[in-house]
C-alpha cells in the first residue's frame, strides 16, 4: 500500500522570519527553546529570530542552545534536553541547517519520551513508539539542503557512533519558515554542498521505485530548480532569485523523499557516522555519479524512463550524460571530485559497506546493492 502524506504548514517568502511570533501562537508554543549552532549565532541570524519574538516587561528571555555540532549527536540532544527541562519550555524553534533542525527533533522526542534514544531509531523498530506527545517544533532553515523543515525524519549520531534515522509523522515540524534572505551569508562552498544535497534528494527519490506520483512530480520540479540555480547561488550569495529557487528545491526534495532514497544516502550515512567531520551534502555529491550509473545498469524500461526524464529536467541530451554532468558540476562548484580528497581510504570500505547495508535507505534503492556492489561504488567514488 502506498502512503502519500504532506502535513507541514510552510511560510515561504523573503522576510518571512517576521512571522515567527505568529507561528508560535498558532501552534501553541509560549516558552520556546531555540536550538541552533555557534556559526548561525555568530552570523546574527539568531538575533533576527529573537527580535521577531515577543519581548519586553514581563517576557522571559528565550533560552538558546547553540552547541549543535555539524553532525548532531546524542550528547548534544541530551544537553539541549536538559536545558529544555530546566527552563520549563513547551516547544522548540530550530534555526539553522539540517543539523540544528535534526537536533531539535531529537530534543522534541527525548523531552517527552522515556529513553534511551536508540529505542526510537527506525532500524531498531522504534518508529511506532514515537507518539503525538512529541514537543511542537517550528523550523527555520538557514541553508538550502536537507529540507528537514518539512521532513518526518532526523539523523543523529548515537553514543556508539552509529548514524541512525528516526522517522515518524509526529516529528514533522508544525511550521516551517522558509526565508531565502537567511541564506544570503552562506559561504560559497557550503552553498554548493547543501545545494547538491537537495539535488541528490530530488534525484534519489525520483529514481526510487515506490508508487508515489505526487512525490515524483515534486522531486522532478525540484531537480530542475536546483540544477538550474545552484551555480548562480554559489557564485553570488545575494542573488535573491537563485537563493529562492534553491531553497524551494531543498524543501521539495524533503517533501518527496518520504517515498524513499537509496545507495547515495546509505553510504553517506555510514561514512558520516564513522567520520562526523565529513559534510553530508559533500558526500552525497561525491557518491551521486556512481550510484546513478549503477542504477542505470539494470535492465528496466521503467528505470530508463525515469533517467530520461531526469536528464530532460537537467537540460541534458541523454540519460547517459547524467553521471558526467554531476561530476563536472561538482568541479565547477569547487567540491571534491572524489573520496580521496576527503581523506577516505580503501581500508575503510568494509566498515562503510557494513553500515550502508544496515541503513534505512538501503532497501529503497531501485536496484538492490550487494556488499560487492557497494565496494564497487566506493571504488568508483574514490
Amino acid at each position: 500500500m502506498a502512503l502519500i502524506q504532506y502535513v507541514t504548514q510552510v511560510q515561504f517568502d523573503f522576510g518571512a522570519i517576521r512571522l515567527l511570533a505568529q507561528e508560535c501562537e498558532r501552534v501553541g508554543i509560549t516558552r520556546p527553546l531555540l536550538v541552533t549552532d555557534a556559526g548561525v549565532r555568530a552570523a546574527g541570524i539568531v538575533d533576527r529570530a529573537l527580535a521577531a519574538l515577543p519581548h519586553g516587561p514581563g517576557k522571559a528571555a528565550v533560552p538558546v542552545f547553540d552547541q549543535t555540532p555539524p553532525n548532531p549527536t546524542e550528547a548534544a540532544v541530551r544537553a539541549a534536553t536538559a536545558l529544555y527541562r530546566e527552563q520549563r519550555c513547551d516547544g522548540l524553534i530550530a534555526v539553522g541547517g539540517g543539523s540544528a533542525i535534526d537536533c531539535a527533533k531529537g530534543v522534541a522526542l527525548m523531552a517527552t519520551h522515556d529513553g534511551p534514544l536508540q529505542r526510537y531509531a527506525t532500524i531498531e523498530g522504534g518508529s511506532a513508539l514515537i507518539t503525538e506527545h512529541v514537543a511542537p517544533l517550528i523550523a527555520v532553515p538557514t541553508t538550502s539542503g536537507t529540507g528537514s523543515e518539512v521532513a518526518r525524519g532526523a539523523l543523529l549520531i548515537l553514543d556508539d557512533h552509529r548514524k541512525l534515522g528516526f522517522h515518524s509523522w509526529h516529528l514533522v515540524p508544525k511550521a516551517a519558515i522558509c526565508d531565502p534572505e537567511l541564506t544570503y551569508g552562506l559561504p560559497p562552498l557550503l552553498t554548493a554542498a547543501t545545494g547538491m544535497d537537495a539535488i541528490a534528494h530530488c534525484m534519489e527519490t525520483f529514481m526510487a521505485s515506490a508508487f508515489n506520483p505526487p512525490a515524483d512530480g515534486i522531486a522532478l520540479d525540484g531537480l530542475a530548480r536546483g540544477w538550474t540555480h545552484i551555480e548562480r547561488a554559489t557564485r553570488d550569495g545575494r542573488d535573491g532569485e537563485a537563493r529562492r529557487q534553491l531553497m524551494s528545491a531543498s524543501m521539495q526534495g524533503a517533501m518527496a523523499f518520504q517515498k524513499g532514497l537509496g545507495c547515495v544516502h546509505s553510504m553517506s550515512h555510514s561514512l558520516g557516522g564513522l567520520n562526523p567531520r565529513l559534510h553530508h551534502g559533500t558526500l552525497n555529491a561525491v557518491f551521486l555519479p556512481a550510484v546513478v550509473a549503477f542504477n542505470a545498469g539494470a535492465d528496466s524500461v521503467a528505470r530508463e524512463d525515469r533517467l530520461r526524464r531526469m536528464a530532460h529536467a537537467m537540460g541534458l541530451h541523454a540519460s547517459s550524460d547524467i553521471p558526467v554532468a554531476i561530476q563536472e558540476m561538482n568541479a565547477r562548484l569547487g567540491l571534491p571530485t572524489g573520496l580521496a580528497a576527503l581523506g577516505v581510504t580503501s581500508d575503510q570500505f568494509a566498515d562503510i559497506v557494513r553500515g550502508a547495508l544496515a541503513d534505512h535507505c538501503h532497501k529503497t534503492n531501485p536496484r538492490e546493492a550487494s556488499a560487492e556492489d557497494y565496494e564497487g561504488l566506493l571504488a568508483a567514488s574514490l
